[in-house]
């Protein structure tokens, strides 16, 4: 019986190279804005990389404070006016529980925002699968609910922390 789940991709493990994902990320958005017809900003860029640069979530003042120091951005406006860009674009995902944004896994994908959030370490994966995005729509549905938006967060401890707990 086949499987409703996308290739299940995991927490990073000790010592992996964010750069890696960074430019996966930073291709992503240039290939779906290019083909979007609207344009990935030298600063729209920057924070995108930003937010790749580990898969911790990260807040819009964390953002601010590292373009502040690369002398790209001095005021809030600026950085949520490229956050809103990167969210309308499913570049980036908003993390409603910590208010703040993680790169999104599959850019370009109409997909709904779930993930698994470590409390130990605050790293975040996103996960997708069809059978749990159904399961929302068929129990909205059945009250009447028409899903429009729907961001699963769920917390626990990922397998590198619980492995760095038992040694």
């Amino acid at each position: 019986m086949p499987t409703a789940a996308k290739t299940a991709v995991g927490f990073a493990k000790p010592g992996h190279n964010h750069q890696s994902c960074v430019a996966d990320a930073v291709a992503a958005a240039d290939a779906l804005c290019q083909e979007k017809g609207t344009r990935l900003t030298s600063l729209r860029k920057r924070v995108l990389e930003l937010v790749w640069g580990s898969h911790q979530p990260i807040g819009a003042y964390a953002l601010l404070d590292a373009l502040r120091k690369e002398d790209l951005a001095s005021a809030p406006p600026t950085v949520y006016r490229a956050l809103d860009f990167l969210l309308e674009n499913g570049l980036v995902h908003r993390i409603e529980s910590l208010n703040a944004f993680v790169g999104c896994a599959h850019p370009g994908d109409a997909h709904r925002g779930l993930f698994l959030i470590c409390k130990s370490c605050r790293n975040a994966v996103e996960i997708e699968d069809a059978r749990i995005s159904r399961a929302i729509a068929n129990s909205a549905g059945d009250r009447g609910f028409a899903v429009q938006q729907a961001t699963v967060e769920i917390t626990g401890i990922c397998p590198n922390c619980r492995r760095a707990a038992a040694e």
